[in-house]
């Protein structure tokens, strides 16, 4: 998908998206989330543990258009023990920008391919020419209801001096899916190779609100 440079205009939230996507969900371990988690000096330390999550993105909806997404949270962190996203990278400089504005999400722009054929999915995200993640996702079976009431998502971001709190809120459909295929750079994104997922998702279609930050004074 091309990335589209020209549109850098501030789009506030609250966001509405819609699409399709996959989610892993892994039980990382402390020393693992140290040494490997990419993790920014304010998380450093912090490490809470939970479920941690990569997840795999076709935004056909958003208020910047179609983007595709690959993202990281190792787990909890802190005393309120919140969810950080740590690694992301989507393929829309629009993203990119509002990402970090709106909610403080360390996003980086690249280059996304994603070729669906029934029930599997290939996806490959490159960065300057330099492969990041590559993977291949089968999915199948009987569909059934999903809900961020499940599994909340709920994040502390921080960009500057300011610390940004959100939770999003998503609904979809899911099927039951396994790696067939990972590659990846672990410079570049954590090294969750030979780590295997507690459960594959495969989620279509899903519709997710991203509200407004709470921002401390």
């Amino acid at each position: 998908m091309p990335k589209s440079p020209k549109s850098h205009k501030h789009v506030p939230a609250p966001w509405t998206l819609r699409g399709e996507g996959i989610i892993l969900l892994f039980h990382f371990k402390n020393d693992w989330v140290a040494q490997a988690a990419n993790l920014p000096a304010y998380l450093q330390g912090k490490f809470k543990g939970g479920f941690g999550y990569v997840m795999l993105v076709d935004y056909q909806e958003s208020p910047v258009g179609p983007y595709r997404e690959l993202l990281f949270i190792p787990g909890k962190f802190g005393e309120e023990k919140l969810q950080s996203i740590t690694t992301i990278f989507v393929d829309s400089e629009a993203s990119t920008a509002n990402g970090r504005a709106n909610w403080a999400i360390p996003k980086q722009t690249a280059d996304f391919y994603w070729q669906k054929e029934k029930g599997l999915d290939r996806v490959e995200v490159s960065l300057n020419g330099k492969l990041v993640f590559q993977t291949s996702i089968r999915s199948g079976g009987i569909s059934f209801p999903m809900s961020t009431a499940l599994l909340p998502i709920r994040l502390r971001q921080e960009l500057g001096n300011q610390v940004f709190f959100t939770q999003p809120e998503g609904k979809g459909w899911g099927k039951l899916a396994r790696i067939q295929e990972l590659k990846l750079d672990p410079q570049l994104f954590p090294d969750i190779r030979g780590i295997k997922p507690l459960l594959a998702l495969k989620v279509s279609p899903f519709t997710l609100t991203f509200p407004k930050p709470s921002i401390p004074a």
